[in-house]
């Protein structure tokens, strides 16, 4: 028998189910969302299955019985009553461009008339709020049953426009119009659901709207999106002996908002699909805003790797006052390590990348917006020189590249007189080639400054810059030795590497190299 069908690009529920393809049951989320609320917003990263899920929803409030048969839904324990259907009104923003206002105000009106047309209710005018708010009530009367909002990608019009402040600010006004709707209609709404990358809290967008449960954070529903380790065992578990179980999930498990992590399925249907390890999700496209705010405000990726942030940072988006770590987190390019919660520290939240193929390749990308125009990164070389512990090739390698660095990035950044800011740019380096990079690498003795770990070896960098303390006069290699940084290491079968590098901020670049 044949494996199940991969369904890579698929968002039909009705396809999954009726066309062969490998479906992950997330209906158990339905039946308790639905007992225990009427109103929620849910944000998650692009290609998690959002868009699925809202079809999903769509099939059961319609009361298609037969699609749900052996999935949870259709159990005695949820519930569910197939033959009592609702009126379902979905709004999409995933498909077409909305560079203009007027894109926008068209396709809402252009979503409503088909409302109208379906239910056979006469024409509305008014501006797409004012249409919804009268709309809603007449459905519901006509229908005899209670309407369920669905909203897929609710950020969409205010993300494609990030750029163009004016633009984006008419983007919101109209949606916030338009969601503001919603709330005195809650004696004719049986469930509401909002989903999209970022939740924008502070520009007001949902003040009209204030009765949204998020569960974002809510560890409950940490797995509503994505698959996990079981899913992969269990369904997919045809494709997934093909591979290292434990470098599938160094790649590309780690997600985690709260609860359990999970894996992007676009990621490994492709993995699956294709049989090679790459980074399917992050090729897919690093939004342009996003490198347009690096350039604005540079940081390396080595400080967000450990980051320690609150509600405040992780909660909300204000596209006017942009901040990195929240585009990072919200985006999926950072997830949620750990985190404590209680009445004496209040929350918070540790990030770091997800796993292999972010690092890797986040950290290649600022590699390149680091390098510019100039051709001396080579990644290869740096592999080849830490592989064979060619340490002459490894100071070649480095020195080109920090000479590489614009004079811009030293301009914009007064950090770069720093051991900090080298150290980063070495992490970026090692981070981008996959290796295990451990900055400020806790021993009994003190921290140092960075440890790579090989298949074949762990690599000890300690590092000084000359001229802001006397530190910079010391010398970084007996620093190593005297604080017995490597002991921790000594009972590992690799070989152990211990290199101090001491650098020079006015030639930006390195002064001592020693082994």
């Amino acid at each position: 028998m044949s494996p199940p069908k991969l369904p890579i690009g698929v968002q039909s529920f009705e396809k999954m189910r009726t066309e062969g393809y490998a479906y992950v049951d997330k209906t158990w989320f339905i039946s308790d969302l639905t007992r225990k609320g009427s109103y929620y917003f849910l944000s998650r990263p692009r290609r998690f299955g959002k868009s699925l899920f809202i079809d999903t929803l769509d099939c059961a409030f319609s009361g298609r019985k037969e699609l749900f048969s052996g999935l949870y839904l259709d159990s005695p324990e949820a519930e569910w009553d197939f033959t009592i259907t609702y009126p379902v009104l979905r709004v999409d923003f995933a498909g077409g461009a909305l560079s203009q206002i007027s894109d926008l105000i068209n396709r809402l009106t252009s979503t409503l008339d088909g409302w109208e047309e379906f239910y056979e209710i006469e024409k509305s005018s008014g501006d797409p709020g004012d249409r919804l708010l009268s709309l809603i009530p007449k459905i519901a009367k006509k229908t005899g049953k209670q309407v369920v909002i669905l909203i897929d990608e609710y950020d969409r019009p205010i993300l494609d426009n990030i750029g163009d402040t004016p633009l984006m600010q008419q983007m919101r006004d109209c949606l916030k119009n338009f969601y503001g709707a919603i709330k005195p209609l809650d004696l004719h709404l049986k469930f509401v659901l909002l989903t999209g990358v970022s939740k924008f809290a502070k520009t007001g967008i949902f003040s009209g709207l204030n009765n949204l449960n998020d569960i974002t954070l809510d560890k409950r529903y940490s797995t509503i999106c994505g698959y996990t380790q079981q899913n992969l065992e269990t369904i997919f578990s045809e494709y997934l002996q093909r591979f290292d179980i434990n470098e599938v999930r160094e790649w590309y498990n780690g997600y985690s908002w709260t609860g359990d992590s999970v894996y992007n399925p676009f990621d490994i249907l492709l993995l699956f699909s294709k049989g090679v390890f790459r980074p399917f999700w992050f090729e897919t496209g690093t939004p342009s805003f996003l490198i347009t705010l690096w350039q604005k405000k540079p940081r390396l990726p080595a400080e967000f790797d450990g980051l320690i942030a609150g509600d405040e940072l992780l909660g909300s988006f204000d596209p006017e006052n942009i901040r990195t770590e929240t585009l990072l987190f919200q985006a999926g390019y950072l997830t949620i390590r750990s985190f404590v919660s209680n009445p004496y520290e209040g929350t918070w939240y540790t990030l770091g990348f997800p796993n292999r193929e972010v690092r890797e390749a986040f950290n290649r990308q600022i590699l390149h917006l680091l390098q510019g125009d100039s051709d001396t990164v080579s990644l290869p070389l740096i592999r080849e020189a830490i592989e064979s512990a060619d340490y002459g090739l490894l100071r070649t390698v480095f020195h080109s590249f920090f000479a590489s660095i614009p004079h811009d990035w030293y301009r914009n950044n007064p950090i770069a007189r720093y051991e900090g800011y080298y150290a980063s740019v070495v992490y970026t380096y090692f981070a981008s080639l996959g290796y295990e990079v451990i900055p400020e690498d806790t021993s009994n003795k003190g921290r140092v400054d960075l440890t790579v770990k090989t298949r074949t070896g762990i690599w000890i960098f300690e590092f000084k810059v000359l001229g802001i303390d006397k530190s910079g006069d010391e010398s970084p290699l007996d620093q190593i030795k005297r604080r017995g940084y490597a002991e921790k290491y000594r009972s590992n079968s690799r070989q152990i590497y211990e290199i101090g590098i001491v650098f020079n901020p006015e030639t930006r670049n390195i002064e001592r190299w020693e082994i």
